[in-house]
Order: C-alpha cells, then structure tokens, then sequence
C-alpha cells in the first residue's frame, strides 16, 4: 500500500471518508478544541495543543488521546490510541489515554453511535483515527517550518520530534504546542505507508495495564462521589409480576437505610451504604400482582418452539432443497437445541446517577454511551446535551452493557430522593434478571448424492428475535435474518427458515451473539453429513472452500498446527471448526477425551485471519479469551425457568469453567494486509463444535444439544 494524500481544511477536517462501506464521521464541535486563535491550558496552567476532538499534547510532551469505545479487557484503551500516536508519529512512553465524554464526535462510523459492539472498533476507526493522527502530525511540521523558516517538505517527523532535514535541527511536540495552537490544519496530510509503521502491528505494551495492577483503574463499583447513597432493588420473583402493596417499617429500622422508593422494575431500598442497603432489602416485604407468565417453564417454553415451527418463514432459498432431498442417496435429519445463557460478568450490573433541577450526571460502565445518554434523558425528562456520561472500565461486558436497564434504574432513583445514588445489582440480580442470549430449536435435513456430496441442506430455526426488541419492522413481519445461519459453504440447494417465538425471558446482546450457536449447530450437522458421505471432514470443508484463499488459509494452518490426521493417545479424538464471521476468518481444532465420565479438552488450536493486525498481543488474547468463555457455555452454562422465574441465582447453580479445566490454547495468525475485521468475538463461536465433534469422532454419537451432556 503506498501513502495517500488526502486533502481539507481544519474546522472540517473529520468530514472525511471513514470506511470502504462510505460512513462519514462528523466534524468537531466540542468546547475543548482549539478555536485555531489561542492555545488551551491543562489543569496546571499549561499550554495545550488540541488539535482535534482526540489528541491532546502538553508542553512536556505528553500525548493523551481520548478513546470513545468502553475497555472490558479486549484492549481497546490500547489499540485505539495505537492508530493515532502511529500517524501523529508520536513517543509510545509518553502517550497517554482517556475515556471520551458522550458526544456524536466519538461515534463508530460503522454503526453511527458511541457504542463498544459487533467487534468492529478497530475496523470501523481504522482510517479516520489514522487520518486525526496523521493530521495533527501535519500541523507540528509545518508549525516547525515556519519558526525554522524552511520549506515544510525539508521536515518530517521521528518519535515525538519534528526534524529538519537539511540541518538536523529537531523541536520537541511539546515545544511546538503554543505557536501550533494559533495555526490551522494544513490542508493536505500524508498517511503513512504502512511498510513504515512502527507501532502498528507490533506488541506494544497495555496503556492501562499499570493502573488494573496498582488497583487505581476506576471500575464502575469503584465510583464515589461526595453525599453519594447506595441502592439495591427488590425485583418481581416472577416474569412480569408488579408491585400491589410495600411494607417498609422494618426495612426503615434496619440502620443506614434513607429512602424506600417505587421504581419501574421494583422497590428500591437507599441506604448510607452498600451493607444496610443489602439487609434493607432483606426486611423489605413486597406483596406482588402476578402477571401471565408466572407459571412457565423451560418446557412450556420448549413445546411452544416446537409448536411455532410450521409458520416458519423461508429466509434463504438457493436452488430446490426440497426435491433435492428427496433424490439424496442417503438422508440425515437431526434436531439440535441450545438453551438460554447468561452473561455472568465478573462486575455485576451498577450505575451511579445525579439528577439535579436541570442537568443529569452519570458514572457508568457501559458499552454504549449513545444509548445510556438518551435513555437516561429520557427517564429524567430532559434533552440528551443535558445529561453528562463518565465511562468508567468495565469488569466484563460480552453485550451485557449495551443495555441501559441499570442506567435508567439509577437515574430514576437519583431523581426519587434528590440525592447522588449508586445502584448496585447483587450476582443473583444480574443472574436471574439479565437479558440472555436466545434459545432456539432447530430442525436440520441434509443430503448426500452417489458422488458423495452434500447436495442439499434445509434448516428450519425457531426462538425469539433480538431484533425484534429494537426494531418494529422485524417485530411486524416476524423475519430476523440475523437468526438464521449463515452457510460458509456453497452448498447447492438451501432453505433457511425461521418461526420467530416470544418469551417471558428478556433476550439481548451475548458475546458473537447468533454466530456463539449458529455455527455450533451448522459445523456439528456438517461432521454428520461428512460421515454419512465417507469423507474427512477436514477435506470435505478443503473441498467446499477451495476457491475461497482466506477460508482455505486458515482451515489448512490449523489442520497444520493440530497435525491432523496423526495418531493421538488411545482415547483422544479431534474436532474441527470453521467459519467467517466479524470480517475475520477462523478454524479451530480441539483435543478431547473423556475422563471420569466427564469431557476433557486437552488442546485447542485457532488460526486467525483478522486482516492487518494492530496489536498481536491483544488480538491472541482476545481469542484466547473467546474460546474460554465459548467453552464455558459449551461444557456447563444453561438458564432455565421454572414457575416464572429463573432457577439460577449465582455460581454454585450457574457454573461456569474454572481453572483446572483450561486446555492448552495455541492462536496462529494468518498475515494480511487486508483491513482490519474483527477480533473480540470470533474466537467464542468455534469451540462448542469443536468439542462436539471430537465427541462425535470419539463415540460415534453426534452431539444435538448444549450445554455438552454424556448421558
């Protein structure tokens, strides 16, 4: 790739092209930018260069830049700055990152909101934070220009300096920040060739690993602010249940508690602390109206999937799947279930919240500051610019803290006691009140010819939407498309149908959200029809993918790494994965066997094909991470409902993979010089049918339901 010119002016310099797709990321209109006429001040009196809405540098050369997306762990406090201290050419020692305010200027341009999802921050800020970076760069070189009076293409810049050519002389950033901060954006700025980087695709260190460690990185339940109350929620113990009648006198006497108050999910108990607000709660007595659902169970729930599966609506058609299979030699039907789960994040849910007469001030750990700003307006009854969002680190997101439930808890108490309040959610709240990810019943036929091929392939899915939550038009015609899977290979005849089914349980956002069971499901009924055809799995997926590199890549780099085919310990069997979701292209190879009447993966094997890689360290961490939490899921994790309500309540009954049980985790990464894909959720998807199908070349028995069960 060779270095590209691109051409604005300062007051519009973001009004630039952000992605292949066409977004647009808007101009700046933040206070704390530079006007262009006078340089800024930091806390202590001294000038600052903001020459735009992400970069900040100090006259001691400092370079703190503001991140829009929420940190959960997957590294996005280090790999956002990385693309623009990369272009900005700036000292990594020095560089220094913020969480931005909630503001339209920090928007993905992928999805057009200040919203941490869908693994697509990198890729959605891959262009137009290189270009912030490369634009500030530009404004140093030719502020050192002019005070060297030298041709500006006699400069350039080297790790924090701005250096002339011709005579070696060299200013420091920070020494150029006064006389940069009266000057504008030059009109032309000159992206690096990426053969030239320097931090890009290098491991450089976490910019918040040093504070997670000294224990000084602000969590969301770390939050204090002066005259700050603490609260927790009576919640309904059954689905859709509302409060008839609050006894509160002994919850009054219990010391320390403030405020006994309605709120739309419950009755909230207020206390000076977190300890009297718990056994407040506790000497509440609520009596409930119970609503419809009060007596359902997870088989009520499964007979209406089952039920709901002749209104199917055809999806994806491709050919005549139909009359294909019935010409197939040989025919294989299967039904394949996966239940409700959770998201379990180590921080359970909490917001601190201020309402005042006229403004409204939030702390949160949420994955979309878009979202909470406008709900929390809502709840308070005021505009969106009115209400102030501090993002604070998140202990665990996975699309859990896309929600904005708690934040317009908190800001509905605040409002109630007039008062600074920290809602907080015990692990039972967060378990038995969470939005989970959807269960689903699915009907699959596939076929296989005399030439054995696998010639047609009809899926019926039903369970409830997502989609539909947030969207009347999927809610009115009953079509999600993101239920349905998607076939990576090019199988001739196909009928993807979907039966869209209502529940009591709240579904949403769950780490690689239907990709976590799609894939599951898809890749274990391909190993059945593999062996129904007599062929290798492995070359059958070779086969189907031969014209498409980057799938053949990765597939064939993790038969490598796994050495499949060889001999393994009598006993031990492997599983194959594939699949291309997220922009990104994976395959996985697990190592199992069965030990004490238990499943035992022994080794996992990911190749990876992100694209250009910003951060090695973090993207193998990230995968790394996806496969234990996808495995968590596949071998313990299930929700289920009996008499309205979740049975689960915390770790003893929801368990979920503890160290003992980790495989050993190799992750190879594919090199590209494609634009970045995705990285925080393509690793979850694979493993469950990894591990499955091992079991399925271990047992001969195929494994049609999660979590994992031997008997």
């Amino acid at each position: 790739m060779s270095a590209e010119e691109l051409d604005f002016t300062r007051r519009d310099f973001l009004k630039i092209s952000a992605t292949a797709a066409g977004a647009l990321l808007v101009g700046i209109n933040l206070e704390s930018c530079s006007d262009g006429k006078s340089p800024q001040f930091d806390a202590s009196g001294q000038p600052l260069l903001v020459p735009n809405a992400w970069i900040r540098i100090s006259r001691d050369d400092t370079v703190t830049l503001l991140v829009g997306s929420s940190e959960m762990g997957q590294g996005v406090m280090t790999a956002i700055p990385m693309l623009i201290a990369e272009e900005l050419d700036a000292d990594w020692a020095k560089v220094r990152a913020e969480f931005a305010p909630a503001h339209a200027d920090y928007s993905n341009p992928l999805n057009g909101r200040q919203h941490t999802g869908g693994s697509n921050s990198i890729s959605g800020f891959w262009q137009p934070l290189r270009e912030v970076g490369a634009a500030a760069r530009a404004l140093l070189i030719e502020t050192a220009a002019y005070q060297w009076k030298v041709p500006v293409n006699e400069c350039s810049t080297d790790v924090g300096l701005v250096v002339h050519k011709g005579s070696n002389r060299r200013l420091r950033f920070g020494e150029l920040v006064e006389e940069a901060s009266k000057r504008e954006i030059p009109q032309k700025i000159l992206l690096k060739d990426p053969s030239t980087f320097r931090i890009l695709g290098k491991p450089v260190r976490r910019l918040d690993t040093p504070e997670k460690v000294n224990g000084s990185a602000i969590f969301g339940q770390d939050v204090r602010i002066d005259q700050m109350l603490t609260a927790l929620i009576f919640r309904p113990p059954t689905f859709g249940a509302k409060v008839k009648a609050i006894y509160s006198d002994e919850a009054k006497k219990v010391a320390g508690v403030r405020h006994i108050v309605t709120v739309d999910s419950g009755v909230a108990v207020v206390a000076d602390h977190t300890w009297a607000a718990i056994k407040g709660r506790d000497a509440l007595r609520v009596d409930w109206e119970n609503g419809p659902d009060s007596k359902t169970d997870s088989a009520a729930i499964r007979q209406e999937f089952i039920s709901a599966l002749p209104a199917a609506k055809p999806v994806v058609s491709v050919g005549n799947a139909a009359a294909e299979l019935a010409r197939a030699k040989t025919r294989v039907d299967a039904v394949y279930e996966v239940p409700f789960v959770t998201h379990a994040c180590m921080e359970p849910m909490n917001c601190t919240a201020h309402v005042t007469a006229d403004a409204c001030e939030i702390w949160a750990a949420t994955q979309s500051q878009t979202t909470a700003q406008r709900q929390a307006a809502r709840a308070c009854g005021m505009k969106p610019e009115k209400v102030k969002i501090h993002t604070t680190y998140l202990g665990g997101g996975f699309g859990r803290r896309i929600e904005f439930d708690f934040v317009v808890e908190a800001v509905q108490i605040s409002k109630a006691i007039k008062a600074p309040v920290k809602l907080m959610w015990t692990r039972e709240d967060d378990i038995r009140h969470g939005r989970y990810r959807p269960s689903t019943y699915n009907t699959i036929s596939g076929g296989v010819n005399e030439n054995g091929e696998i010639f047609s392939w009809i899926h019926t899915v039903s369970g409830p939407s997502i989609g539909a939550r947030f969207s009347e038009e999927v809610a009115k015609s009953g079509i999600d498309h993101a239920v349905v899977p998607k076939l990576p290979y090019p199988i001739p005849n196909v009928l993807l149908s979907y039966s869209m089914v209502g529940t009591p349980l709240t579904v949403g956002f769950w780490r690689s959200v239907g990709a976590s069971q799609n894939v599951y499901i898809t890749e274990c009924f391909f190993d059945e029809l593999a062996r129904a055809a007599g062929k290798d799995p492995y070359e059958l997926r070779r086969g189907f993918l031969k014209n498409d590199p980057r799938s053949l890549a990765v597939l064939e780099l993790a038969a490598k790494k796994s050495e499949w085919g060889t001999l393994l310990p009598v006993g031990h069997a492997r599983g194959m994965a594939f699949s291309a979701d997220f922009a990104s292209w994976s395959a996985q190879v697990a190592e199992v066997s069965i030990e004490d009447g238990h499943v035992r993966v022994h080794r996992v094997v990911c190749a990876f094909d992100c694209g250009r890689v910003v951060n090695p360290n973090i993207v193998v961490s990230q995968i790394e991470s996806g496969i234990v939490f996808g495995l968590s899921a596949a071998l313990k994790e299930k929700i289920s409902v009996r008499d309205g309500h979740v049975e689960q309540g915390n770790f003893d009954d929801y368990p979920i993979l503890r160290f003992d049980e980790m495989p050993q985790i190799e992750v190879h990464l594919v090199s590209s010089a494609q634009p970045p894909g995705g990285v925080g959720e393509p690793g979850v998807p694979l493993i469950a049918p990894a591990v499955a199908n091992a079991l399925f070349s271990l047992t001969g028995k195929p494994v049609r339901r999660l979590p994992i069960q031997l008997t």
